[in-house]
């Protein structure tokens, strides 16, 4: 089977062309395989794509956790896959759309240099009702903003948002030791309210225009960074009015670019995807 390996600051994905694997092949197992990084490949996850962009139809994408649990979708990954066809060639022009669990999310090819791009992704209008988020906590919210959740033993405000994949942010003042916020972000991840377990941000607004965040990803772990969770977490900084319509999200690795222009429009956020390898399996 063959595989490219791409990463969006950092958090890494293997892409294959769906026809490479059998018919019969369970992706979910296939994917906790060769994302492992002891005995596979090693990335946060695997991308299955199908379909020719160059017909004019929507490419399939499908994105599994290095758990071998599917995702609805992934921000970093979508821009990968982007960045992927942007490279092999056969585009009529500076645009691709995919078609995603969450609905058809179009990417534009910004800039390229050598094996980096820059790609601008519709991450489609955030969802903000507790059934859509999903959060349940046995009552009906419009938008869970600062609701008091026990974390550790200690009420912690949260505020979660769907961008068609949930996620639950945390704003802080400074983050906390690398061991506390993990287990944090463990519990979080797999606490009953929950019910699709949820990624989890860890937030440091650092002026009208930018923040700064901490990913653990549902299905993986601590990531590098996240683009859905980046949008999420500037979401969330927007509703609580920390910050301005345009906000520089800093991840460990570099930042991404995020706009809401209002709340009936979409995300969109713009960052790097780079080509790392080539590989069969």
């Amino acid at each position: 089977m063959k595989f490219v390996k791409y990463h969006g600051l950092g958090n890494d994905f293997l892409i294959v062309d769906r026809a490479e694997i059998g018919a019969g092949t369970d992706p979910g197992g296939l994917t906790k395989t060769i994302c492992d990084r002891h005995t596979g490949a090693g990335a946060d996850g695997l991308i299955l794509l199908d379909g020719e962009p160059a017909a004019g139809r929507d490419v399939s994408f499908r994105i599994f956790n290095a758990d071998g649990s599917e995702a609805e979708i992934s921000g970093n990954g979508i821009r990968c896959a982007a960045a992927y066809l942007f490279g092999a060639g056969g585009l009529p022009g500076r645009t691709v759309r995919f078609a995603t669990a969450t609905g058809p999310r179009l990417c534009q090819l910004v800039a390229r240099e050598g094996g980096r791009f820059t790609v601008r992704v519709e991450m489609g209008v955030p969802r903000l009702a507790s059934s859509e988020i999903p959060f349940d906590d046995g009552g009906r919210h419009e938008r869970i903003i600062d609701y008091p959740m026990t974390i550790n033993g200690k009420i912690q405000l949260i505020t979660c948002v769907s961008m068609g994949n949930p996620h639950c942010d945390l704003f802080v003042d400074r983050f906390p030791g690398r061991m506390e916020w993990q287990a944090a972000g463990k519990e979080i991840e797999i606490h009953p309210f929950f019910p699709r377990r949820t990624n989890v941000e860890f937030v440091r607004v650092l002026g009208r225009s930018e923040i700064e965040v901490l990913f653990w990803e549902r299905g993986v772990g601590e990531t590098l960074a996240s683009g859905s969770g980046a949008c999420a977490a500037a979401v969330s900084a927007m509703l609580k009015g920390y910050v301005d319509r345009t906000v520089k999200v800093k991840t460990s690795l570099g930042a991404l670019l995020v706009e809401w222009p209002d709340e009936a429009s979409p995300v969109f956020q713009t960052g790097p995807a780079e080509a790392v390898y080539r590989g069969e399996i």
